[in-house]
């Protein structure tokens, strides 16, 4: 073990998902999440991630031409047992029908059990989005129904609905993402069907339930995507969103009706169908 080791601790005013691939995509050290900010541990010096994520929020601010600020803070401390601390700082946790526990906690009888370790990718079921999706999928989703995961990250929402006996495909822009679910997958004991990395467009199947868990702006890019892969009497649930931005999301899906709208916090997550 080093004497010291490295942590970059990221706080974005705004478009908190968007960091968090960034990160993911920046470096492969664990990543912790603490009341919306982002921590990297590494015993490797962080400079370099850092000053991405410092031109990261320039070329965002020019780009959607929005005021945008991220603060970073990096420190060089003493080494303790951090895997250790990292580990204790992370708790199972419950959501609907499903039971998501980190690779060092025992599963429960009585539920789902999925098995993920937070630092492989986004979406551990303790986020508000996360775990909303996640109730959503244990109301709605049943067996044989087809899914499609869109942004799927680590694959959590569609291990989630494959342990119900749903057929998901599964697709994220990000590679690393996509390799990471899909050794998730494996973790869990299932299967998807089709996987790739890009958008739902892709696709060439409609689905009983298109699943967007991303930020609210791509969300609105991809409005016409996910409603070209999704069934006339199928469901979308979409997440990601922050109580200002719903009003604007749901404006691209007025030819839906509302089945559930989930608040958590500030954020938002609505299960639509297509109005008769």
């Amino acid at each position: 073990m080093n004497e010291y080791y490295y942590e970059l601790k990221i706080t974005p005013n705004k478009y908190y998902e968007l960091y968090l691939d960034l990160i993911m995509s920046l470096t492969e050290d664990a990543l912790e999440e603490l009341d919306e900010t982002i921590i990297i541990r590494s015993e490797d010096e962080l400079d370099e991630v850092e000053a991405g994520v410092v031109y990261f929020t320039q070329e965002l601010q020019n780009s959607l031409d929005k005021e945008i600020s991220c603060t970073t803070t990096l420190e060089k401390i003493e080494n303790e047992n951090w895997i250790q601390k990292y580990k204790d700082s992370i708790e199972p946790v419950v959501c609907g029908k499903f039971y998501i526990h980190p690779s060092w906690y025992e599963p429960k009888e009585d539920k789902l059990n999925i098995l993920i370790d937070p630092a492989l990718a986004f979406g551990s079921g303790h986020h508000e989005t996360t775990s909303s999706c996640l109730d959503a999928i244990s109301t709605y989703v049943e067996n044989g129904n087809s899914l499609i995961d869109v942004g799927a990250g680590s694959g959590i929402l569609s291990i989630a609905a494959s342990k119900l006996g749903a057929v998901c495909d599964i697709c994220d822009t990000d590679p690393q993402a996509t390799e990471n679910a899909v050794i998730n997958f494996v973790s869990n004991g299932v299967t998807p069907k089709n996987v790739w990395t890009g958008s739902a467009v892709l696709s060439k199947e409609k689905y009983d339930f298109v699943v967007a868990n991303i930020v609210a702006d791509v969300l609105i890019m991809i409005n016409k995507d996910l409603k070209k892969v999704l069934k006339d009497d199928g469901i979308l649930i979409l997440s990601g969103i922050l109580e200002n931005y719903e009003d604007k999301v749901l404006k691209k899906f007025e030819e839906f009706e509302i089945l559930e709208r989930i608040a958590k916090n500030e954020w938002r997550t609505f299960v639509l169908r297509r109005k008769n």
